[in-house]
């Protein structure tokens, strides 16, 4: 016989989501997608400071906003599954992932992802 607390440690994260095949892949394709703009955003403000270099205090802004950007990046993109739905919330606000892009997600998924979106909005406006 199982003991219940094995049971109970045989999925420690029962509130989390289950992501299928095909949600896994469109997840994957949105998140990659995103994550490809802002980056193509930070090369092209990168390029334009650079391109405006003058001082050498001019090189250390340019490799402060490096810095912050990178650092800002890799706390926003985490593609662990558990996150999933809080990153794509902020990323949809941000409006740096389209709606369609999400589209065959489960509806669950969805409204967690747009309560996020929403409050933040809120948020914002406050």
């Amino acid at each position: 016989m199982t003991s219940p607390s094995a049971i109970q440690d045989s999925y420690p994260y029962q509130n989390e989501p289950i992501w299928s095949r095909s949600e896994k892949t469109i997840a994957r394709k949105a998140f990659d997608a995103a994550l490809g703009r802002e980056l193509h955003e930070v090369i092209q403000e990168a390029k334009k400071m650079a391109s405006q270099i003058q001082q050498p205090s001019d090189l250390w802004d340019l490799e402060h906003y490096l810095t912050e950007r990178r650092d800002e990046i890799n706390r926003k993109y985490d593609y662990r599954y558990s996150q999933l739905t809080r990153v794509f919330g902020r990323l949809l606000y941000e409006k740096r992932l389209r709606e369609d892009e999400l589209s065959g997600l489960r509806e669950d998924k969805l409204n967690s992802i747009h309560s996020l979106a929403k409050f933040l909005a809120e948020d914002a406006a406050a």
